[in-house]
This record gives C-alpha cells, sequence and structure tokens, in this order.
C-alpha cells in the first residue's frame, strides 16, 4: 500500500508546529526526527555540504575499491530504472557521496540540493534523509516526501541500505532517489539487492586477495591458464623463477617456455586430475631454468577450461632431499685433533685453499682423517650453505655407477624410473660433492667424470642436453694415485684435473704426540658420557700406544680406546690393554722401527725394565708412574722374571 503524501506532510507539520507525534508515523521516523530537533536542524535548510577537494581526494583513495566494485552494479541498475527518473547514490561510511548517476532531469533537480559528489549526507548534516537514517540505524529504508525533516526534501523519495566489509563493518550506503509521486513498492527491494550483490562482489575479492597473499607467500611458481593455455595468473613466486611478468609471459607462448610439456595432447584418464613432472626445463630468452612441475585440469561439466600449473626450481627441491638425507657436513677445522707441527701447516693449508673453488686431492691412508677435513674444507668455503654430498666410489656397483653419479632421464634403459633421477653432482648443486675412493672408480667411467670436472656441467644418461653446475669437487683416496696412473689403472687427465691442490694427511705413526693426545681426548669424551665410570691412562698404557702401529691410524686409536674404557673394570686403565700388534705388519711396512716386529709382552718388559732404571729399582715410584698397585707391580715382576736387585745395585755401582 502507497502511503498518502498528505497524510505524512500533516503528521509532520503537526510535529515541527506542536510537538505531536502521530501513532501513525513510523518509529523510525519518530527517532531521527526527535534526534533532529534534539540538535536543532533547521526544517528549512537541508543542502549538502562540500568538503574540500583534498579531503575528497583522501575520500576517494580510500574508498576505491568500493567505488570500483560499486559502479558497474549502479550502472546496471540505472538502465532499469532510466525511464523513472530516478538518481542513483553511493556514500562512504561518513556520508560523504562518492558517486551518482542519474540522468539530466533528476541531476539538475539533485544538484539544486547539492546532492552531488563530495557532500555530506547525514542527519546531522541535512536532517532526516534516507541516507542518513541508514547510517544511523544500519538498515535498509525509505523516507517518502514530508517524511524527510527539512522542506527541501519533500517533493523526494529516498531508498537507501546500508554495505558491509567481510567483518561485518559498515563501509557505505546505497541510495536511489526520485520524485516522491513516483514512489514504487519494489524500489527499496531494488537497492537492497544491489547493494548485496555488491556485498557479495566485495566479499570475493576479499578472498581473491587473501588467496593471492598466501599463494605469493611461497617460493613455489604457480600459473593459471585457459583450455588454450593463455596465462590468466601467476603468482610472485612464479614471476621470479622465469623473471618474466604477465605480458611477458604470454608475449613469449607457454608452449615456448615449456617446450617438451605437451599438455594438448596428452591423454587423461576420466577420473585424473593432477599430473607430476620430475624434470622440466623453462626456456626464457637465454635463460633455461630446471623445475619439477604439477599440473591440474580445471574441470567444468567435466571439460577442461583450463590449467593450473605448480612449478619448483629443482635446486629448492634437491635441497630438500639433502636436509631429509642429512646430507651437510658436520665436521669444522676444530674437531681436527692435533699436536703435531706437520698436521697443522696441512690444516692451515687447508683453511687457505678452501676459500677457491678448485678441486683438492686428498690422499692419506684409511683412518688419517681424510673424509673431516672435506667436512671442514666444506664449512670453510663459500659453499658451506648448499649440501654436502658423500660419494663412496668403492660401494658403488659397477654397473650403476654412471647412473649413481650423473643421473638418467625417464626411459633411459630398462628399469629406470619413469620420471627420470637426478645423479649426485646435480643433488650437490651449490655445495660441495666429496668423491672418497676416486682410486676405485672404473676406468670407464672416469672419462664421463674428466669432463664433469673441466666443464662443470653434467649430462643425464638418455638426455641430449647438459646442465650447468655450481659445485666444488672433493676427492680422496688412500692410494697413491700418482703411482695408479703409471699402473695405467687411473686416467692421467683426469689425475691432474683433480690434484689442482694436494693435501698428504700423514699416518698417525709417524706422529707420536698426536697418539697421547688424540687417546687423552677419546676417554675425556668418554668420560663425559659416563661419569659415573670416569677412568685415567697409565703412563705405562700411553708408553706402550706410542710403540704400537696404528695400521687404522686415528679411527683405530679412537674404537681401541673405546673398547677399553667399556672392558676395563679398574679407574686406572693398564698396559694390560694394550693392543696387539697386527699380524704380519712388519712384513707389509718394512720402514718402521724393528721394535714393531716384537710381541706385546716384549714391549710391555721393556717398558717396565725403563721405568725400574729410572726410578733405581724402587717399586712404589715405579707403581706410582705405571699406574698400578704394588701387588700389581710385583706381579709384573715375577711374570716376566725380572730381578728387582739388578736395578738397585746397579744404581749403588
Amino acid at each position: 500500500m502507497e502511503p498518502d503524501l498528505n497524510k505524512l506532510k500533516n503528521n509532520w507539520t503537526n510535529f515541527v508546529d506542536d510537538n505531536i507525534l502521530d501513532e501513525n508515523t513510523r518509529p523510525i521516523i519518530q527517532r531521527s526526527w526527535k534526534h533532529c530537533q534534539k540538535i536543532k536542524i533547521d526544517i528549512n535548510s537541508g543542502k549538502g555540504e562540500s568538503i574540500d577537494a583534498q579531503q575528497l581526494q583522501q575520500v576517494l583513495a580510500e574508498n576505491q575499491e568500493l567505488i570500483k566494485i560499486a559502479q558497474p552494479i549502479m550502472q546496471n541498475l540505472y538502465e532499469i530504472v532510466l525511464s523513472s527518473h530516478f538518481v542513483l547514490v553511493l556514500t562512504d561510511k561518513n556520508g560523504v557521496l562518492l558517486d551518482t548517476i542519474g540522468d539530466e532531469v533528476v541531476s539538475m533537480r539533485a544538484s539544486e540540493l547539492r546532492f552531488l559528489k563530495g557532500t555530506v549526507w547525514t542527519t546531522e548534516a541535512v536532517g532526516s534523509n534516507a541516507i542518513g537514517i541508514a547510517l544511523d540505524e544500519d538498515t535498509a529504508v525509505h523516507v517518502v516526501g514530508a517524511e524527510h525533516y527539512c522542506v527541501p526534501h519533500h517533493s523526494w523519495t529516498c531508498s537507501a541500505t546500508t554495505i558491509h566489509n567481510v567483518k561485518g563493518d559498515i563501509i557505505g550506503v546505497l541510495n536511489m532517489s526520485g520524485e516522491s509521486h513516483k514512489l514504487h513498492s519494489h524500489t527499496l527491494g531494488i537497492v537492497v539487492a544491489a547493494a548485496y550483490s555488491i556485498e557479495n562482489e566485495l566479499a570475493l575479492s576479499h578472498t581473491y586477495r587473501s588467496m593471492s597473499a598466501s599463494l605469493d607467500s611461497t617460493e613455489d611458481g604457480i600459473l593459471v591458464t585457459d583450455e588454450n593455455f593463455n596465462l590468466q595468473w601467476m603468482n610472485v613466486g612464479a614471476q621470479k623463477i622465469l623473471q618474466l611478468n604477465m605480458d611477458e609471459f604470454n608475449e613469449l607462448g607457454f608452449k615456448k617456455i615449456f617446450k617438451k610439456m605437451d599438455l594438448a595432447s596428452e591423454i587423461w584418464d576420466f577420473e585424473e586430475t593432477t599430473r607430476y613432472y620430475t624434470d622440466v626445463t623453462a626456456h626464457t630468452g637465454s635463460r633455461k631454468i630446471q623445475c619439477s612441475a604439477n599440473v591440474s585440469r580445471i574441470l567444468e561439466n567435466d571439460k577442461t577450461q583450463g590449467y593450473s600449473i605448480g612449478i619448483r626450481e629443482i635446486k629448492h627441491l634437491h635441497s630438500a632431499v639433502n636436509r631429509v638425507s642429512g646430507n651437510v657436513a658436520t665436521y669444522t677445522f676444530d674437531d681436527i685433533i692435533t699436536q703435531n707441527p706437520q698436521m697443522r701447516m696441512i690444516i692451515k693449508t687447508a683453511e687457505k685453499m678452501a676459500r677457491f673453488k678448485k678441486c683438492i686431492l686428498i690422499e692419506g691412508e684409511s683412518g688419517t682423517g681424510k673424509e673431516m677435513f672435506a667436512h671442514a674444507i666444506h664449512r670453510a668455503s663459500s659453499f658451506s650453505q648448499g649440501p654436502f654430498i658423500v660419494v663412496n666410489c668403492a660401494c658403488l656397483p659397477r654397473d650403476l655407477v654412471e647412473s649413481e653419479l650423473f643421473g638418467y632421464c625417464k626411459g633411459a634403459f630398462t628399469g629406470a624410473l619413469s620420471e627420470g633421477k637426478p645423479g649426485k653432482f646435480e643433488l650437490a648443486e651449490g655445495g660441495t660433492i666429496f668423491l672418497d675412493e676416486i682410486g676405485e672408480m672404473p676406468l670407464e667411467v672416469q672419462a664421463k667424470l674428466l669432463r664433469v670436472v673441466e666443464t662443470c656441467t653434467v649430462s643425464r644418461i638418455g638426455s641430449q642436453s647438459e646442465r650447468k653446475l655450481n659445485i666444488r669437487i672433493l676427492a680422496a683416496t688412500n692410494r697413491n694415485l700418482e703411482q695408479e696412473v703409471k699402473n695405467k689403472s687411473f686416467r692421467e687427465d683426469l689425475y691432474f684435473r683433480l690434484n689442482v691442490i694436494y693435501l698428504h694427511i700423514p699416518p698417525l705413526r709417524v706422529r707420536g704426540d698426536d697418539i697421547v693426545w688424540a687417546a687423552s681426548h677419546f676417554l675425556d669424551r668418554l668420560n663425559r658420557e659416563y661419569p659415573e665410570h670416569t677412568k685415567t691412562l697409565s703412563k705405562e698404557f700411553l708408553a706402550g700406544l706410542k710403540l704400537h702401529p696404528w695400521p687404522g691410524n686415528v679411527r683405530e686409536l679412537q674404537n681401541h680406546i673405546e673398547r677399553t674404557f667399556y672392558l676395563c673394570p679398574e679407574p686406572i686403565i693398564s698396559s694390560d690393554y694394550l693392543p696387539t700388534p697386527p699380524p704380519k705388519y712388519g712384513q707389509e711396512s718394512k720402514a718402521l722401527p724393528p721394535i714393531i716386529s716384537a710381541t706385546m709382552d716384549d714391549l710391555v718388559k721393556a717398558n717396565l725394565e725403563k721405568i725400574l732404571t729410572e726410578t733405581q729399582g724402587c717399586v712404589e715410584a715405579s707403581a706410582e708412574m705405571m699406574g698400578l698397585s704394588r701387588a700389581s707391580l710385583y706381579r709384573k715382576i715375577k711374570k716376566y722374571h725380572i730381578n728387582i736387585k739388578d736395578y738397585r745395585y746397579s744404581s749403588q755401582m
């Protein structure tokens, strides 16, 4: 039922003249009139006041998303009511008009009331009106004729409703105003529907921004294309990986960038939505970027409407693999235990050479610490943040050496993984590869290894292209590679390529002081680990250690100290726990002193006689030096048929 305009006029007159509110006046209008009366609004005023130009520019900037979303919806709505001579108005949360759309007739009438962009239309500014009441009550409202508080508005009918953001806060008002006699019952419903559409678009925009922010926070690249592979959207990660923006990408074209990803010709199973590619090359001008990719179809009515493509640089994938696999260096030069001047010079040289990218060849017997040096060199180098890949060449099956080192493409050979596999050199990208026991490398593989070392590129088995590498190469062997070259079992050219910087780690037996130093260090570590079983090393035991040849070097010494610690029940480890010389060692190492071929009993007896001579046969002093009780010392004297009087007598001569 349309309101009676004359009745509304009478109700207004009764209120402003006699302060009488008719019971037929709607409560929402009553509350607004009372507020206007309280703040002393002039009933003959009602023209909007403009804010200054600078303020207006700031307001427009703050509400640009609302304006951008609302304008096309307002334009569609205006076309519907075009012949009705209505004006559409959008305001901000403070009632400032942001935009107006109307025909010439109604716009001229509106301008008389200063119903224009940049004017304020709150209740406090112009009295009761639909915009002001909607903001005051946060509701949808229509105000007809004399329901307006100010007289200049009585010829108008206005329908308005608030617009909210995703949090529910008021951010603006949508209003439709026209001549009061043209009021239609559906006007308010149309305005509410339009405001609802604006709110939905704002919510979608917020969701889009949230998703974009989330997708931009990942290092992975994400591309969205249509069914013809025209790029529709790409995240920041994809732009960084490819170093292209959307326009540059589309100028090159998907098929030129990803030449080997022929998605259009691939047949997808009905339920298949995603495919994975572990080895993809992106061609962007002169650059080639190695990536892994996953491709998902965007379906609509079971038809492909586009693709979502995730890409990740191989180096990041390899980095994750290396972290999980524990391909990291753990030792530094501080962990290498030595007091030997020669070893200290070698460490100093290694520290200096670690700064350079050139190959380093480390030679030395098994157990001398070649791998520790490799760890330390990596940690001290510019590659320290990258992976540390250890390859034991002696452990690689002969028929798998190439595939392990250099990798292979899909279908390279029977039994190969369908997606191919990167080799150790690729996994070492940005870091160090340590080729341990390089002397065991088969001759037929050495030629390909030579090319990798020379060019810093690697070609997978079955591939026609090469991949550029940024790695540091270290190699170690317990063989004499120079002699191996003479024996024709190691390539001379590869030897010279690896032997740019040479380190030779001397065996433990020629570093006498290091034997005692290292043994004490290993024992201290065990004492810290098992404080309830603390032990010390007797002087006799330490002296005996120095006489042992240690064919297994530091590794053998460490194992022996640990074994002795666990087996010895006494707090002082005596010479009873000295190691026995390895069988036939004397024949294998003729350069060693003749004493090495003696039995352990001979060594212990010689040590005991030396101590008795030094103490002039004093049992108490000798026992203290050897870390034994007097009873234990007497048992050894008896065991080795030593006449204690001979030592006391000789001292008196």
